[in-house]
């Protein structure tokens, strides 16, 4: 006699099962891909949808929209799933930087240094492929701790090497099992980087370095930063500080300061001029950067001079080693005297030398370069260079007929610039303080709407209570295409502790002086090519129609989104402005790279849409 469950099981596996069983299998299928659904969705979905209204008055009412959303995106599955995703690329792209190809610039004949340099018109053919996390990847540290202590996975720096750098670097950093933690604040280094910074300081004749906000020091590029202590330090000060080193197959500063959270972009003083306009800076520093300054009869410093501003500074620390007494006095002085005959040629004054350190302060006399007094060097022509995007380094003198010919001593103390500095830039000041309130009511309701997933440990595991920034987990913000730097005016408002790299695409109203001289981090980019940065080194990328714009010029958007994915952290967020047409686009491909993503209709009237993404940690 055959059993009831052998009865059941003949019942479901014969050749014909009845209707009604079939029937009742649909619903069961049904019923487990909406449970399935519900289960896996973001906090995006976590609310009930509701009508919408005709106009969004706060973006807090998108977080009920999104669900609704979300169930269009949904009717869309069908679509998503004939679309092909990229693949992962392989293990040895896990710290691939397009455009740095040095094996293949020798190739194409490249040489004296240019090899080492940013050449995308070399590049071959670009990555259709995701670049991956190392296998020992970890999230990075809540903010501020990020700052003070790194996963050592997270970074392409051996233990050999790290140990191998210098005598002061391992003073202020200490390598603990699988971190790698930064002692720079602790006050405990007689000759740390808060004595350093004090003695810059005193040396420009303050008090302490917590005046050199308001003696007009407010940008600082750091050349070769190290592992970017110094810059924390004058970060803490409320400074700009931007590290640019020359890229680097392994150990690389820019990479372990970006991991820190720190502003980092790859640059060099080689054969081209920096992606900056000229008068972009209130000081530059070089401590044992490695750089020859005295090379090409003085065409380094030249460009140094073109990228600060008048009456900024000029720092250069090189220790000089081992020779005690004369033999170090005569070693100070060869290495000097070639700096000091290009520098007074450049209408330099050299302002105080202490020990190792030297500081020249740049002239705040245009006339000094034609009068004939000093400098024998040509003025560059009108508008030679206006647009200063990886130029040949020239040997001419630049900026000295620019309306933006202001010292650092006179600059206004806030970073909202005043109607008389807007009229400079040919700005309109009604248009200017109109997108800053625009931002600051927009970053508002970014805010709102990320605060239950970014405030804690870990974004998908939001805590009972929501800590108050600083403690969140997106550290800095890429603004693609950043126009006047309202959203970084805005973060600065609203007090959120996150500092922003404010790109302006080429091809549209150059405002990155105006950017610069606002005192926030920004750099002029092509984004038909590659950034110059490392992978995953930003937490947010936003872009406030930008797509719109690249469709217009011919490039890729797949390339770009492509790009977006290598640049940005696990876990990191995307936030897309744009017309209904290139949005659909851009979620198709957000779709294709893995990201979770959320289109967003505005309801003012427009056909406006913004869309929200997350990049998943995914290993291969």
């Amino acid at each position: 006699m055959r059993s009831p469950w052998l009865s059941k099981l003949s019942l479901i596996f014969s050749p014909r099962p009845p209707r009604n069983w079939l029937l009742l299998c649909l619903i069961g299928v049904i019923v487990v891909v909406a449970l399935l659904g519900s289960s896996s969705s973001s906090a995006f979905d976590s609310v009930s949808p509701t009508p919408r209204p005709d106009i969004y008055t706060n973006y807090r009412r998108i977080k009920e929209q999104a669900a609704s959303d979300y169930l269009e995106l949904r009717s869309l599955s069908s679509e998503a799933t004939s679309t092909r995703e990229f693949s992962f690329c392989g293990k040895d792209t896990e710290n691939y930087v397009p455009c740095y190809n040095v094996s293949g610039n020798l190739l194409v004949g490249l040489k004296d240094g240019e090899e080492f340099d940013r050449h995308c018109e070399v590049l071959q053919e670009q990555l259709h492929c995701l670049v991956r996390p190392p296998k020992d990847y970890k999230i990075p540290l809540k903010w501020p701790a990020g700052k003070d202590v790194i996963w050592s996975g997270n970074v392409k720096i051996s233990k050999d090497q790290f140990l191998s750098s210098g005598s002061m670097t391992k003073r202020l950093m200490l390598l603990e099992e699988n971190q790698i933690s930064f002692h720079s604040e602790d006050g405990l280094i007689y000759d740390g980087v808060k004595d350093y910074s004090h003695q810059i300081a005193e040396m420009i004749g303050l008090g302490s370095d917590a005046e050199f906000y308001q003696a007009g020091v407010r940008t600082v590029l750091d050349i070769g930063c190290g592992f970017g202590s110094f810059g924390a330090h004058l970060l803490s000060l409320k400074l700009m500080v931007v590290c640019i080193a020359a890229y680097e197959v392994t150990g690389s500063q820019v990479q372990l300061a970006l991991e820190r959270g720190l502003p980092a972009i790859i640059g060099n003083f080689i054969s081209r001029q920096l992606p900056y306009p000229s008068l972009s800076f209130s000081m530059v520093h070089c401590a044992q950067c490695g750089i020859f300054w005295e090379k090409k009869d003085g065409m380094l410093l030249i460009e140094v001079d073109r990228v600060l501003k008048p009456g900024g500074y000029f720092v250069l620390t090189s220790p000089a080693t081992e020779p005690h007494g004369n033999s170090l006095r005569t070693k100070r002085k060869s290495m000097l005297k070639p700096i000091e005959e290009l520098t007074e040629k450049l209408c330099w004054s050299l302002l105080a030398q202490q020990d190792d350190s030297f500081i020249w302060q740049k002239t705040v006399d245009a006339y000094c370069y034609t009068s004939g007094k000093k400098s024998n060097r040509p003025l560059c022509k009108e508008g030679q260079d206006a647009q200063s995007y990886y130029q040949t380094l020239v040997p001419c003198i630049s900026g000295t007929t620019s309306k933006r010919w202001t010292p650092v001593q006179n600059r206004s103390s806030g970073f909202l610039l005043s109607p008389a500095e807007l009229e400079v830039h040919g700005v309109q000041p009604n248009d200017f303080y109109e997108d800053f309130e625009n931002w600051k009511s927009v970053v508002r309701n970014y805010w709102s709407l990320l605060t239950p997933l970014i405030f804690s440990d870990h974004p998908k595991r939001p805590g009972d209570e929501d800590p108050l920034p600083p403690y969140n987990m997106i550290r800095n913000v890429m603004d693609m295409n950043a126009h006047y730097g309202g959203l970084n005016a805005a973060f600065l408002e609203g007090k959120q502790s996150v500092w922003v790299m404010n790109v302006v695409p080429l091809g549209v109203r150059n405002t990155l002086p105006l950017i610069l001289d606002q005192g926030f981090a920004g750099v002029l980019h092509n984004w038909c090519d590659p950034f110059p940065t490392y992978p995953r080194t930003y937490d947010m990328l936003h872009a406030n129609g930008l797509l719109s714009h690249l469709i217009s010029e011919g490039c890729s958007i797949m390339n770009l989104f492509l790009e977006m994915d290598r640049i940005l952290r696990p876990e990191g967020w995307v936030i897309v402005g744009d017309k209904l047409g290139p949005i659909e686009k851009a979620r198709s491909l957000a779709t294709q790279i893995r990201w979770e993503a959320r289109v967003i209709d505005l309801q003012n009237g427009s056909d406006q849409r913004l869309l929200v993404c997350q990049k998943p940690f995914l290993r291969k």
